[in-house]
């Protein structure tokens, strides 16, 4: 039975095991959707964004009035704000699953810079592109003995 719950009735237990930088960059190669943590000047909020890979960067896209946008604006030209960025695929039933996050500085990105080009699915303008470079890629991988 798959559960979202995480009560999910595999037999046997499960193990983690720790991602080298390379296999967390494949598994999150493909896109879709993230969650990016930040501060939003109340404390620390995660929204989920779609993504795209680009090297070794995650590139979205956010509305200009919103609380993400608002918060990665610097008033210096080039400055990065750090936040954390996450994807995980998880399978409740057999108690499986990955999880990567990504640390780093993210700027947003200016006409003149060019990234991989992603479409958010919710309508409405997501005008502000933002790029982060991760400093540290980290992974674990839960998978039964």
């Amino acid at each position: 039975m798959d559960t979202t719950d995480g009560t999910g009735s595999a037999p046997g237990r499960s193990a983690l095991r720790e991602l080298d930088r390379e296999e967390c960059l494949r598994l999150i190669a493909p896109g879709g959707v993230g969650r990016v943590a930040f501060d939003d000047g109340e404390g620390p909020t995660v929204i989920p964004v779609n993504y795209v890979l680009d090297g070794e960067a995650v590139v979205f896209r956010t509305s200009l009035g919103g609380r993400l946008n608002w918060s990665l604006t610097t008033g210096l030209v080039g400055a990065e704000v750090r936040i954390a960025f996450e994807v995980d695929r998880i399978d409740d039933a057999e108690h499986e699953g990955w999880s990567v996050l990504l640390r780093g500085g993210a700027h947003h990105l200016s006409d003149d810079e060019t990234a991989a080009e992603v479409v958010p699915w919710p309508g409405g303008e997501r005008e502000a592109r933002v790029r982060l470079t991760p400093g540290e890629i980290t992974g674990r991988r839960l998978h039964r003995d």
